[in-house]
């Protein structure tokens, strides 16, 4: 066995280097490739301004990157004063969860009302009621069934009515129809929603007794042991009852480091840090945690500076490219889209951490370290995947009906981010290639490996898998975000043409490639445990 052990490790040795070789390869073509489409297509591409950096022009062509960027000194002067008010407010006064959301209620009113004007009365009009039927219903057996029609009543109306006009009241209140602010509340809505139902659970399962063993989660999690609390704890263990109150529901809803775009914390999690701030992250590790995310902006500018991925898609400039140039730009866009929301979820959870509130971590891992559709959508919006994971799957059913479920699952989060077919497109396309691998990963427990050559073939086998998944998540990626449903054919037809079969080959071989490396990066962090 100890052979077999020796000869395993020898054979992965040699095969790294190749690996890596090709990596290098790959990266320098995707460069070289990208600055001369750039270059060459930059006067026919829309969304491209002057920029900074070395007198090229700046792809802005993503409007939520162009507002968050744009908005960015003006945010950060804000949530400086926010950060200062409600630490110093916590420290002179010895504030506790009660008096803390207090704080937030009033320091997030006042950023309501300059982001949605007058239409911070709907937000409060659909959560006030909300609150009173979770307090009726908690202990019944229709409490589900009230909690999801309401949600999905409204999560559906918001968007169809446009987050609804004053007039639709009287024509009295038709002057309130100028003060909408400057950001649409229908929009931050979505995240209000999530929060609605976490307080509603939360509240439910509070009243019914926590089935949570601390002392026993205690004795395997790394960070309890070391004498801080995890996020799970904190999750899953209840509040006291009198924290469940409506003021600090309020605050919870709006908290405004939190209100844009999250990351998503549940009620009990936030109740608790209202109670006692946040200590796994000391000052030293928010420094390093703000200098990190400095060094990704500027990894962003360089990239919209000088790659043009995004301006190319929007444009539809890239339906004229080459099979190749097609996958590069794809390929781009993707890591674009990947790095766009690791920056502007990390800045709202960093204001978060430095407020006393811990979120969860979105986008623990790089998107071009995901090999399977689980472990991509657990490091994509994981805050949300936690979400889902807690208050719809389980709920659900969770692992028993694990198919079944998906499918409900991932049809609530194309609805969630907005009504469109492209949306729900890019949901069903997830399900039908998630199904065989969770069959493939049924097999694949069930599969014993006795001996070297058996444990080379399933990792041979597990690489060809990864690729396979790989080149799935692009095509569901794509149809959801950038080309629509209506684009596939045009994809299947440009790739299947006799100039596009070696790109596909080459393609598929360079994601059996990445999904090798992605194994040493495992074997290596075993080791390092």
């Amino acid at each position: 066995m100890k052979s077999d052990s020796k000869s395993t490790v020898s054979w992965k040795r040699r095969e790294l280097p190749l690996l890596v070789l090709y990596a290098l390869v790959f990266y320098a073509v995707i460069i070289r490739r990208s600055l001369q489409l750039s270059h060459d297509y930059s006067l026919n591409l829309y969304g491209l301004r002057p920029g900074w950096i070395a007198h090229r022009l700046n792809d802005v062509s993503d409007a939520q990157w162009r507002n968050f960027r744009g908005n960015l000194p003006v945010l950060t002067v804000v949530f400086g004063i926010f950060a200062f008010v409600a630490n110093s407010s916590r420290a002179l006064f010895h504030l506790k969860a009660r008096g803390m959301s207090n704080v937030w209620l009033l320091i997030s009113l006042a950023y309501l009302l300059y982001l949605h004007g007058a239409c911070t009365v709907f937000v409060l009009s659909i959560a006030s009621p909300y609150f009173l039927l979770v307090k009726i219903f908690a202990k019944t057996k229709y409490f589900s069934l009230m909690l999801w029609t309401f949600s999905v009543f409204f999560l559906i109306c918001n968007r169809v009515y446009e987050g609804y006009s004053f007039s639709m009241f009287g024509q009295h209140w038709m002057f309130l129809d100028n003060f909408r602010g400057v950001f649409r509340w229908q929009i931050c809505f979505n995240f209000v929603i999530l929060r609605m139902v976490s307080f509603g659970y939360d509240y439910c399962w509070a009243c019914q007794g926590s089935g949570f063993d601390q002392k026993r989660h205690a004795e395997y999690c790394r960070i309890c042991k070391s004498g801080k609390t995890c996020y799970q704890t904190l999750q899953e263990r209840s509040v006291p009852s009198n924290k469940y109150s409506f003021g600090i529901y309020l605050s919870y809803l709006i908290y405004a480091p939190l209100y844009i775009s999250g990351p998503i914390t549940s009620f009990n999690a936030f109740a608790s840090q209202l109670e006692t701030p946040q200590k796994n992250y000391v000052l030293k590790d928010v420094v390093l945690y703000g200098l990190r995310w400095i060094f990704s902006l500027l990894l962003m500018e360089l990239m919209i500076h000088f790659f043009y991925y995004n301006a190319f898609a929007n444009s539809g400039l890239w339906k004229q490219l080459s099979a190749m140039d097609v996958f590069i730009i794809g390929y781009g866009v993707l890591n674009f889209m990947w790095l766009k929301f690791f920056l502007i979820w990390r800045y709202f959870r960093l204001w978060s951490l430095i407020c006393g509130v811990e979120a969860p971590e979105n986008m623990p891992k790089c998107v071009n370290n995901c090999y399977n559709l689980e472990s991509f959508w657990k490091s994509w919006h994981a805050s949300f995947n936690k979400w889902l994971v807690r208050y719809m799957y389980i709920p659900l059913g969770g692992s028993q009906r694990k198919i079944l479920n998906i499918w409900v699952v991932f049809t609530f989060v194309a609805l969630w981010h907005d009504l469109e077919w492209k949306l729900l497109s890019w949901a069903w396309l997830t399900c039908l290639f998630y199904v065989p691998e969770l069959v493939l990963k049924s097999v694949a427990n069930a599969f014993q490996v006795e001996n070297t050559l058996g444990e080379l073939f399933f990792r041979e086998v597990s690489a060809t898998a990864g690729a396979v998944t790989i080149t799935c998540l692009m095509v569901a990626n794509l149809v959801g975000f950038v080309i629509g449903p209506s684009g596939i054919n045009w994809l299947i037809a440009r790739f299947l043409q006799k100039e596009g079969w070696p790109i596909l080959v080459g393609m598929f071989l360079t994601f059996y490639v990445g999904t090798k490396l992605m194994f040493h990066i495992q074997d290596a962090k075993r080791k390092g445990r």
